[in-house]
Order: C-alpha cells, then structure tokens, then sequence
C-alpha cells in the first residue's frame, strides 16, 4: 500500500489537501470521490520527496528537533513491541506538520511493500541524512532496531540542544550590536548636522575633532547606502568564493592556525566526529564503513581529509588512534581516549566521553567569547558616543572662553 498526496475539491468548490493511503493511484482518486471530493492532482509522495532540493547547506528537510522528535516516538514505539508500520503509522499521526506526516506515510508504504526501514528511509534523503540511515540499516542488520532508534534520539536531541544554547547566547551580543551601531548611525545622520549647523553658521572656527565628526556624518548621509551596498556585495561574493572547494579548503586550513578560532573549530568538528562515529560502531557498523560515514558529517575540509586519510591508514592495518595522531589536527585528549577504549575493547564507551569531553569544551569556550565580546562592544561604544559629545562640547567650551 502506497501512500500518495492529493489536491481535490469538494462539493462547495473549495480546495481540499491531504495525504491518502492506496494501493495505486487510481485507486486513491476512486476513494477520494467516494468521499464526495474531485481529485485534481494524486501524487505518490516518494516522487513528490525525491523532486525535492535539499536544505540550503546540506542540512536535513525536516530540522533537528522535528527529527529527535519522531525518533524518540519511534524507539518508544519499538521498545514496547508494536509492529514497525503500526508504529509508523501511529507517529504520522501524531505530527502536526504536513510534510513530516506525509514523508512517515510514504517510509510506511514502503515498509508494507516489503523493504526494510533503511532501505525506506534512503526514498527520502532529503529528510534522514546518510548517518541515520547507516545507523538504522545496522540496527536492523544486528536485530537492536530499538537501541540504536534510542541512540539517534539522544543523538539529535543533544544537536537541538547545543544549537538552541548557541542561539540563545548569541542572542543579546547581536541584539546589543545592532541597536549600537544604529544608536551611532542615528546620531551622526540626524542629530549631529543639527547640533553642529549652529556652530558653522556662526562661522566659528571648529576644532579638529568637530570636523572630523562633521565629515564622518556628511559621509553617512552622501554614501551611507553606497556603503551598505558594498558590505552586501563583499559578503556575497565571499560567499560565493568560498564555495569553491580549494578555496575553501585554504580557508578552513588557515582557520585552524589561529590561536582561539582554531582551538574552537578544532574541538567542535572533533565533538561532531567522535559522537557520530560512536553511534555507528556502538550499533555494530564495521569500523572503515563508519569512518567514511563520519568524515562526511565534519564540516571543517582539512579535518574531513584527515578523517579519511585516517581510514586508508587504518585499512592498511594502523590503529585508529596513533592514525588520528598522525594527522596532528585532533586534540590530544580525544587520542588518548580513544587509544584507552582500543586497549579495553570499549572503544564507543571511549568515543562518546572523547565527544563529551569536546562538547565541555566548545560550550565553555563560546560563553568565554560571548562573556568577553559583551563589556568589549560596550566600552568601545561608549568611546564611541564620548568622541561624538566630546566634539558636540569643544565649540561650547571655545565660545564660553571667548565671551570670557
């Protein structure tokens, strides 16, 4: 049984949408003027998914949280023993949004048609990335379907979390970054050439710094657009060289080198790498198999290559800790432990403290940022608002010792 996604209308001439279960799609059209509608399109719902681009930056179709979200309702499902298609089923309807519910019930007919869940889940590669779905087939291939559900749970339940911190933190240093520079735009766009005017009418010789503040606000207001243009312009045709694969390759490289950035980039693509590789081996994936899923999960070039230049050498008989070492670009702590859980054969137990221990590190170093960014961006404000009323003042000062 198929599941298909349908436009109608029904006997008042208003445009009904939906999804619906069949066997073919002209047995969907039948059923639906059963039902008193007029079909106008019936779509097989896998057809509509694979047509489909994926999300801007390679990212899923269904986001993070709506992810965690079906599976973790999925394992608990699992868990307690009822049938995979009833369990699908039972997910697809306790979504609320559209396109989630129509992706279960297209994985669900597949499912019912005899395919295993990976093998469903691969008709939707927009919505379940190429990890969820290894993690899923070696689940089922070890009969831990519902461990491994349980694993993917935490697993996008701790991505939500982290980016929900990062957001959240993120959010007063923007807030208190935009309403400075437009406080500073507004003051030398409207409120000083009126304050100003005064002085230059009396034809007053004006210091040095009331002149430089006099330009700076004539500047604004002549090419203060021509100026947003060009910012605008630089970001996107950065942007649009960075997409250039060696180009970037350089940049991320250079990135790594530097003393704060680069520890921070380091300790986040390792977090990244080691939780997803833990996953997979943790679920029975054969080890070179999950290194070549894990590199693709690590956004930084240089470190992806490492990761595969990491597997050839493990191919070649070398152990998966002294091969990361000899990459020199994973942290030294994240080696050990991995050499630990080589030596005790507990090497997920190892990898998922190694990602832990990662995770630790990137949350204290970003509120260490954000915690010196704030009184930064505020001192330098406040020098900011102090040149433009010490030049407000000076022609003050000037005409007082003259009335003097």
């Amino acid at each position: 049984m198929g599941a298909f996604e349908y436009q109608a209308l029904d006997q008042q001439g208003r445009q009904k949408k939906g999804t619906i279960e069949s066997e073919t799609s002209r047995l969907a059209r039948q059923a639906l003027r059963e039902k008193g509608l007029t079909p106008l399109s019936v779509e097989a719902i896998t057809t509509k998914e694979s047509r489909t681009p994926a999300a801007i930056g390679g990212g899923n179709g269904i986001g993070t949280r709506d992810l965690a979200l079906l599976t973790r309702q999925l394992a608990t499902l699992s868990r307690s023993g009822i049938p995979l298609e009833e369990a699908l089923h039972a997910v697809s309807q306790q979504t609320e949004k559209a396109r989630i519910k129509r992706i279960i019930l297209g994985v669900r007919s597949r499912v019912l048609e005899g395919q295993s869940l990976s093998n469903a889940l691969g008709n939707f590669p927009n919505a379940f990335p190429i990890l969820y779905r290894a993690t899923v087939d070696a689940g089922e291939s070890s009969g831990k379907l519902d461990y491994v559900l349980e694993k993917l749970a935490e697993y996008e339940e701790t991505r939500e979390l982290m980016r929900q911190k990062v957001q959240l933190a993120m959010v007063y240093p923007i807030m208190l970054t935009s309403v400075s520079v437009l406080i500073v735009i507004g003051l030398l766009a409207y409120v000083v050439p009126e304050i100003v005017g005064v002085f230059e009418n009396l034809g007053q010789d004006l210091p040095i710094l009331t002149r430089g503040l006099i330009a700076a606000s004539d500047f604004i207001l002549a090419y203060g657009i021509f100026v947003l243009g060009g910012i605008i312009a630089i970001w996107m045709s950065c942007s649009a060289i960075l997409r250039v694969e060696h180009i970037l390759f350089t940049y991320q490289t250079i990135q790594l080198k530097l003393p704060l950035i680069g520890r921070f980039m380091r300790s986040s693509n390792t977090a990244r790498f080691t939780r997803t590789l833990a996953i997979l081996v943790g679920s029975g994936v054969e080890l070179l198999e999950a290194l070549r899923i894990a590199s693709k999960v690590v956004p930084n070039l240089p470190m992806r290559k490492a990761v595969e230049h990491t597997a050839v050498r493990v191919r070649e008989g070398d152990g998966l800790s002294r091969a990361l070492n000899q990459t020199k670009l994973f942290p030294p702590i994240t080696v050990h432990l991995i050499a630990s859980g080589e030596s005790s054969g507990q090497l997920p137990e190892m990898l998922e403290s190694a990602a832990d221990n990662q995770q630790r590190e990137v949350q204290s170093m970003a509120e260490m940022l954000i915690g010196i960014f704030e009184p930064v961006l505020i001192l330098f404000m406040g020098v900011v608002v102090l040149l433009i009323v010490i030049a407000i003042l000076l022609p003050i000062f000037e005409m007082n010792q003259l009335v003097q």
